[in-house]
């Protein structure tokens, strides 16, 4: 046989071994399942209740609006509605009323609804609180553009004997707890809208109540001012307590021939 035909069944030979040797070292790989498994520690759960949907203040729950979802066990907080220590709290709770905004998926806390029992507006009012409405207009309510749950002032605008017009901040930073009967915002852009009602109720203390009713009686006209929502942590329990007295206090300013000027009222 020829050297060129020798080399060539030569190197044929050795291709053939290495391709035999390669297929062998795949046939040999260990398989997936083969492979070592990791094992992930499962964390207890517990079942809860949570929202379905943002539930708006005023909303009554029902068996559409809420369901039951697992939670991590570590993560329950006092105030949760667990299934395991209530299980018929889907029935129990069926009309209660959402006192505070529930965002979707957030677990219902007792702390946020009240019983179906209650009325709605005194649902929505926190212990020692009282509601007071006031006459708004269009002019007075900052153009319809507050709604339940925004923070205004409540100017009282009046006259001197001189004739001056006189006005004074009574109360400030107050929570509007409803506009006419509505107590809610629009959960839509349709109904989002602003409200342009005629009567605005106020969440107040015994004592801003007092002062409220004085107000309505001397001044020729109370004005809401609305607040920056920046402003919601300062204090809401102040106000003019002079009116109570019957003495005059505070702050006022003075309109005189169309300039303003500010005056301090007499302890």
């Amino acid at each position: 046989m020829k050297p060129a035909r020798l080399i060539l069944l030569a190197v044929a030979i050795g291709a053939a071994g290495l391709a035999g040797y390669m297929a062998l070292q795949l046939v040999n790989r260990p398989t997936p399942d083969s492979a070592p498994v990791i094992q992930v520690a499962q964390v207890p759960s517990v079942e809860v209740l949570v929202a379905r949907e943002g539930l708006p203040v005023g909303t009554r729950l029902n068996a559409s609006s809420v369901s039951w979802a697992p939670w991590p066990e570590n993560g329950v907080r006092t105030g949760f509605v667990i299934r395991n220590e209530r299980p018929e709290a889907l029935s129990d709770l069926d009309g209660a009323i959402v006192r505070l905004p529930i965002f979707q998926g957030e677990p219902i806390r007792s702390e946020k609804i009240v019983g179906s029992s209650n009325t709605t507006m005194s649902a929505l009012l926190p212990a020692g609180k009282r509601a007071v409405s006031t006459r708004i207009s269009v002019e007075t309510g900052a153009g319809g553009f507050i709604l339940p749950n925004d923070r205004v002032d409540v100017i009282m605008v009046r006259r001197d004997d001189d004739g001056n017009y006189l006005t004074d901040t009574v109360l400030s930073n107050i929570r509007v707890l409803a506009i006419d009967q509505r107590i809610q915002e629009g959960g839509d852009e349709e109904n989002a809208t602003t409200l342009v009602g005629g009567t605005a109720t106020l969440e107040l203390t015994p004592e801003q109540a007092q002062i409220m009713a004085v107000a309505q009686q001397i001044a020729d006209g109370l004005t809401l001012a609305l607040r920056s929502v920046i402003d919601a942590r300062e204090p809401d329990d102040g106000g003019a307590r002079y009116l109570l007295s019957g003495q005059e206090g505070g702050t006022i300013q003075v309109f005189r021939s169309g300039t303003v000027s500010t005056i301090a009222g007499s302890n």
